[in-house]
């Protein structure tokens, strides 16, 4: 089997140094669509380097955020990329992303679990400066095809939709040119730039980066119901439940409690297709 699952788990984690500076926050905001009124006060946040807070799923690409590919690479696995998907991901922070820092990366499949008909592997990353712990990232991969050895089937927690209207219902637009831009913070994948690419792969034309829909929802969330204070957030999950193209406008309903905020996210333009789901951001 491509996948031992017990030899996966049981592995050494790997660890490497990152860094990352201004330069690499604002670009990776611009990524996202900020600087939009580019004179708007609370988008200078995001753009001017004297103003400038780091929007915590900035975790993701931090040092070039391969993690997600040395991880598929890591003793027990042996996968077809073609088979891959990324099912979902989720940052905890520890506490606020410092504008420019050198911290120590530590990656590590920390489950692999049987969908039957798919593997899933859940790798998970952990940053720490000289200060102490900085964040821990995983992301769930679905491989297609790699189930079905009797193990764990895992959590398939779907959460149910308030009973009420949404708090706050906001449209983000995805400019035409957004997934070039965004993957120069480090997601090379072709899928998302070659047309040629995207029709191998079975869509009409490039589709925009999961992380890019993530950190465009979480970016709207602390500007809606966080007062725009990026150090509020705790935590961010989501399930990848569908595509977006760039040229597309996302429509995002969030619902408030107490510590949280769950949103749902669809596409405008294909009939409220599904794009992000079982998404939550807990907040102080």
């Amino acid at each position: 089997m491509p996948i031992d699952p017990a030899k996966a788990v049981a592995a050494e984690p790997r660890s490497a140094e990152i860094s990352w500076d201004h330069k690499d926050v604002q670009l990776y905001h611009l990524g996202l669509g900020a600087g939009t009124p580019a004179t708007d006060p609370d988008e200078l946040r995001y753009t001017l380097e004297s103003k400038l807070h780091v929007l915590p799923s900035f975790a993701t690409v931090a040092g070039a955020g391969m993690g997600v590919v040395g991880g598929l690479s890591a003793p027990g696995i042996d996968i077809d990329l073609a088979a891959v998907l990324h099912g979902g991901q989720s940052v905890t922070l520890h506490r606020p992303v410092p504008v420019s820092g050198r911290a120590v990366s530590t990656s590590r499949v920390a489950a692999v679990y049987d969908k039957g008909k798919a593997a899933v592997l859940v790798l998970r990353s952990e940053a720490s400066d000289a200060d102490g712990p900085l964040w821990t990232s995983d992301a769930q991969i679905f491989v297609r095809g790699e189930g079905g050895w009797g193990g764990d089937r895992g959590p398939s927690e779907r959460l149910a939709l308030p009973d009420r209207q949404p708090d706050a219902t906001v449209e983000r637009p995805i400019r035409e040119e957004q997934a070039l831009l965004y993957r120069l913070s480090g997601d090379w994948n072709p899928l998302h730039a070659d047309p040629e690419f995207a029709k191998l792969a079975g869509f009409d034309r490039p589709i925009l980066h999961g992380l890019c829909s993530y950190g465009m929802t979480l970016k709207a969330v602390v500007d809606t119901l966080l007062d725009g204070d990026v150090t509020r957030v705790r935590s961010y999950r989501t399930r990848f439940a569908g595509i977006v193209f760039p040229g597309e406008t996302l429509r995002l309903r969030m619902w408030a409690d107490e510590g949280r905020v769950q949103v749902v996210v669809t596409a405008v333009e294909r009939d409220d297709a599904p794009v992000l789901a079982d998404t939550v951001v807990e907040h102080s």
